[in-house]
């Protein structure tokens, strides 16, 4: 095909071309037109620091910026603060008829976007590079007054900064005031065990572990003074022996016959061998039968005399008597002193040998209360620590978010793009024109020229008869194209119209301001900001 065909071919398909052009451009048109304009107001928000260096004061808030802000955003976005904010600004009141209270809250929580901004740093604690929240920016999208949407994300940046300081200074005071109860609960435990430690000392004073060296030196002076009493007991009873034979041989009268010596000489003598025999040794058991059958006899021949016996009247014997009787009184005094001594090293053996057990007991309770001691006297430098950062947040000079960058007002459309509507309207348009066209024009076998004739037949063509119009076939024709002129004049106006409601302010259409025969000039501005002025003409050419 030639351009001189293609050229028929626009010609004749100008209203297959114009008019899906028109309808979905003007469709286009009018969605751009009637969709509501959309704002966006966004807030950005610093994470600073804590002014005072953590070396000094470390902060009992542990959790990473991005934990808290997600947590602070799910507590701002519940049903009820949105529902405040809601009512506070009245916004959907054109969907509280429509949709239920969930789905307009849910359509709000839809509308506010949190995005946070990150930055590399290096990790204090393990000195290696990271990636760290630095900031984040709060967006608010609402339909409207740009005031309004303005004003809502000036409040929900108040309320993020409201529950952030909120959220830290509950978190610091929980903590030192559960930091405080443990210590109160380890100080109620450690007097407890001060006390158990008290009675056990109070029980087992003796046999403590701190006393075995006193009890180790107390029991062999005890052994070493039993010991020396042996001595002197053994002593005292060679002394008594020595006294008891020279007291034998002593007579303690001047005067007695023969009897009463050998009785004294008997007893000397059995006394003497007690000291070395029992009562069963036969020599023992023969003296002392002499002895009483001797003492019957003086008994039955001088009844008189019986209680004369025991008064001596010899000085020799009465000194030896004596003595031995101060020996056997120091005898009977050092075996008491034994027998208590020896009680005595019984006593602190039972100490020494009970020392093993109790110290095992008693290093117990030591070790309890000195861990014990050690937890609490711990949780008193945490509680310090978390009553000074309490303290710290309390101030605001802990780590805290810092809006650097409040809302603005918008002071164009976020969305929809209108412009974008109409081009893709006026692309879709063409498309549909030009699709339009050409399934017509190819589902048409209309003969319309000499050549595709006689292609057609194989016969050559003789003549041809041109178009004849008459006077009506003229005014209709005239009609027809008043009426397209009409359809674009239309569709350029709507156009201007749109392009004016898309932000450059409001059109104004002056009218012809210049017309000759055939011709037609529309010329309309806008004005851009109500500051710049621009003029628009637009020409077309009318049928005669």
């Amino acid at each position: 095909m030639s351009v001189k065909d293609y050229i028929g071919i626009l010609k004749r398909r100008k209203l297959s071309l114009m008019l899906p052009f028109a309808v979905i451009f003007s469709i286009a048109s009018i969605i751009a037109v009637i969709l509501p304009p959309v704002y966006k107001s966004t807030s950005t928000i610093l994470i600073e620091e804590q002014e005072i260096p953590p070396d000094f004061v470390m902060a009992t808030v542990t959790s990473f910026a991005e934990q808290r802000l997600q947590s602070i955003y799910q507590r701002i976005m519940g049903t009820s603060r949105l529902l405040d904010i809601i009512g506070r600004f009245k916004l959907y009141e054109n969907l509280k008829g429509k949709m239920t209270t969930e789905q307009i809250v849910d359509r709000m929580r839809k509308s506010i976007r949190l995005d946070t901004v990150s930055a590399e740093v290096v990790d204090r604690r393990t000195g290696k590079p990271s990636s760290a929240t630095i900031a984040f920016t709060l967006t608010y999208e609402g339909k409207g007054v740009p005031e309004k949407v303005q004003r809502v994300a000036n409040v929900l940046a108040s309320l993020f900064l409201e529950e952030n300081l909120q959220v830290r200074e509950r978190q610091t005071k929980e903590t030192y005031q559960f930091l405080a109860d443990e210590m109160n609960k380890l100080r109620a435990q450690l007097n407890a065990i001060e006390s158990k430690i008290a009675s056990f000392k109070a029980l087992h004073i003796n046999e403590l572990p701190e006393v075995f060296q006193v009890n180790m030196q107390t029991l062999n002076s005890i052994e070493q003074n039993v010991e020396r009493m042996n001595v002197q007991l053994r002593s005292l009873k060679e002394r008594e022996g020595y006294l008891q034979t020279q007291l034998a041989s002593i007579t303690p009268l001047e005067k007695m016959n023969e009897d009463r010596r050998r009785l004294r000489e008997l007893r000397v003598q059995l006394a003497n061998l007690e000291t070395r025999f029992t009562d069963e040794y036969p020599d023992v058991i023969k003296t002392k039968e002499e002895i009483a059958r001797l003492e019957q006899q003086l008994a039955k021949s001088e009844p008189g005399n019986s209680a004369a016996e025991g008064l001596p009247d010899n000085p020799a014997y009465i000194t030896l008597a004596s003595q031995l009787a101060s020996t056997k009184a120091d005898i009977d005094s050092l075996k008491r002193q034994i027998i208590e001594l020896q009680r005595k090293a019984d006593e602190y053996r039972r100490r020494i040998e009970e020392t093993p057990k109790v110290e095992e007991e008693y290093k117990s309770l030591i070790i309890e209360r000195n861990n014990t001691q050690a937890k609490h006297d711990d949780l008193m430098q945490k509680y310090m620590e978390a009553k000074v950062a309490h303290g710290l947040e309390k101030e605001q000079k802990g780590e805290r978010f810092t809006l650097i960058d409040p809302a603005r007002l918008p002071e164009k459309p976020y969305k929809p793009n209108r412009l974008a509507i109409i081009m893709i309207g006026l692309i879709l348009g063409v498309a549909a024109g030009i699709a339009t066209a050409s399934i017509r024009e190819y589902t048409d076998d209309s003969v319309r020229s000499a050549d595709q004739l006689s292609s057609a037949t194989n016969f050559p063509v003789l003549a041809g008869i041109p178009e004849i119009y008459s006077a009506k076939d003229l005014r209709r024709k005239t009609t027809t194209r008043l009426v397209k002129f009409a359809t674009v004049v239309l569709v350029i106006i709507g156009g201007m119209t749109v392009v004016a409601l898309l932000g450059y302010g409001p059109a104004y259409f002056l009218g012809q301001t210049h017309a000759t025969p055939g011709i037609v000039i529309l010329t309309t501005y806008c004005e851009i900001n109500e500051k710049n002025l621009t003029t628009w003409h637009f020409q077309t050419t009318c049928p005669n």
